[in-house]
């Protein structure tokens, strides 16, 4: 599966921005699919998660009831609505498929490239 992101930008505090990673792969559909970021001078980090069925989904604390996470298994696509954004917020994310979501935050199986997401205040 290769991944690759889209749709970062610089965006004012309390605004909106929502990434899409598109997928190629036949395998698309099996895998669960998850975001990460990194801050400058900080590690990876989680963010959110879905399972391929759509049915679960996980969100790091600090962008539940902000951010949320969705996948179009017909077009191998996975997006990142992000709401009420902050300077916090400021990073390079990252699309990931791994095989569930309680698995992901440990072992992720392909990466996409990042997308610059920036937060000004």
């Amino acid at each position: 599966v290769q991944l690759q992101a889209f749709g970062g930008g610089l965006v004012q505090a309390g605004g909106s921005l929502r990434l899409g990673c598109t997928a190629s792969g036949r395998a698309f559909s099996s895998y669960a699919m998850g975001w990460f970021r990194q801050a400058p001078g900080k590690e990876r980090e989680f963010v959110a998660a879905i399972s391929w069925n759509h049915i679960r989904t996980r969100y790091a604390d600090s962008v539940k009831g902000r951010f949320a996470i969705s996948r179009d298994n017909a077009k191998n696509m996975v997006y990142l609505q992000m709401n009420s954004l902050k300077p916090e917020d400021t990073a390079v994310y990252y699309c990931a498929a791994a095989g569930s979501v309680v698995v992901i935050t440990t072992g992720v199986d392909y990466w996409g490239q990042g997308t610059l997401v920036t937060v000004s205040s």
